[in-house]
């Protein structure tokens, strides 16, 4: 399988966020929507969807245009007759909800409370590396896929026996069938069984205290309408699954894209073999070059004229950050990477922007930057087989399931 950009099509442009194109590789069909229609429609799945980078940014900080309220994925909004529970889920409040909830769990992920946990993420990561075969192994499968859900569910509380079993649940969740919006019955019954998990884990809690993040949201309290109130078990289960998942998913894929794009780019990697410091700023240039989320679904408060075109009130729109770091209006040469990118350019919009920014960014940036490390201590060279790449088929996400590497002399 070639990793190289598909051909796209001269006829109008067409983004299909459910097609083998969206799955492989987006972001030719990116660059014509930015220039031919930075205001895109699809009638087939009755989206709007914004490419550019001032757009998409501004959008993501225009939270009472561009609500969250009504669901962060397509499939969620519309579905006319899936009645979710009001409130539960951070990620789909507009504010003052969000602002109260977020504060529960914003003292967990600041970059003084990760650094705390700086040990035992590289004990898991090392545990992990230890059993992997230089000689040749999967990098995301044997790697990759093993270590981030190890991490949050550590923190979360899961025993270690069940960690393995959530992410193979979430995998199973997001997956879609190419043409699909909606999750298989196999992947509904996993989201059910993994939130089904938690809820017992939470009752387990609640009669036997621990120290670990659930145990930490059942003693929280909000206040709403100047009343002091504890969250429900549905709200602290919706936390759990959102974390779980958030946390596992992001790195895992963007470990993946790293093998694959350094490999593309050995001269990058050689010059992080001849100088670790730049492992930061490694990490941006890949959330910013083939970040994992490559976009997130809002819906419109009222009418949105953007570039001589009106997106309705009420209308579901894509705020594709995958293409808005790629925008040639914002980044030189944006589809050149480069770990010694200057970054005095646009903001770099991977893990989100505004107040739905990732919660868990500190985190997942210090799991990257150890598992670099790590790989740059197992594999100094290595090559990929690309006879065995294989991309995920999920909604939002862009990554890889096989990524097979073997070290080189």
């Amino acid at each position: 399988m070639s990793v190289s950009t598909p051909e796209v099509s001269r006829g109008p442009v067409e983004f299909d966020p459910y097609s083998d194109d969206f799955f492989n590789s987006p972001f030719e069909t990116y660059r014509r929507m930015r220039d031919e229609a930075p205001v895109y429609y699809s009638a087939k799945y009755d989206f709007w969807a914004l490419t550019r980078y001032e757009d998409v940014a501004a959008a993501y900080k225009d939270f009472a245009t561009f609500s969250s309220a009504k669901g962060v994925t397509l499939d969620i909004i519309k579905a006319k007759d899936l009645h979710m529970p009001a409130g539960k889920l951070i990620i789909m409040m507009d504010p003052p909800e969000h602002e109260r909830m977020r504060k529960l769990v914003n003292r967990v992920f600041t970059p003084r409370a990760i650094a705390a946990l700086e040990p035992m993420i590289r004990d898991k990561i090392h545990d992990v590396v230890k059993t992997l075969d230089p000689a040749g192994f999967d990098a995301v499968a044997d790697f990759a896929a093993l270590f981030p859900v190890e991490i949050i569910t550590t923190m979360l509380g899961v025993p270690a026996e069940d960690r393995q079993q959530l992410r193979i649940w979430l995998d199973k969740g997001l997956e879609r069938a190419p043409g699909s919006m909606s999750p298989s019955p196999e992947g509904i019954d996993a989201m059910m069984q993994s939130g089904a998990y938690y809820y017992d884990l939470i009752q387990q809690r609640r009669a036997h205290p621990q120290d670990d993040m659930i145990s930490r949201l059942i003693e929280s309290e909000v206040i709403e309408d100047g009343e002091v109130r504890r969250l429900d078990d549905i709200e602290i289960a919706g936390f759990a699954n959102m974390l779980g998942g958030a946390g596992a998913e992001t790195v895992t894929k963007l470990v993946g894209n790293a093998v694959v794009v350094f490999a593309d780019n050995p001269d990058q990697w050689h010059k992080l073999r001849e100088d670790r410091s730049k492992i930061g700023a490694a990490f941006e240039e890949l959330l910013r070059y083939e970040g994992p989320s490559q976009y997130n679904v809002r819906t419109t408060t009222r009418d949105v004229t953007l570039h001589g075109t009106t997106i309705p009130a009420d209308s579901a729109v894509l705020l594709i950050n995958g293409s808005a770091l790629r925008d040639e209006r914002v980044f030189p040469d944006p589809d050149r990477f480069d770990i010694d990118r200057e970054r005095k350019f646009g903001y770099n919009i991977g893990f989100g922007y505004g107040i739905h920014s990732c919660l868990g960014a500190a985190l997942a940036r210090m799991e990257g930057r150890i598992a670099l490390e790590a790989l740059l201590d197992l594999i100094p060279r290595y090559e990929i087989d690309r006879a065995g790449l294989r991309r995920v088929h999920m909604t939002n996400v862009c990554g890889w399931s096989n990524v097979p590497v073997r070290a080189l002399d």
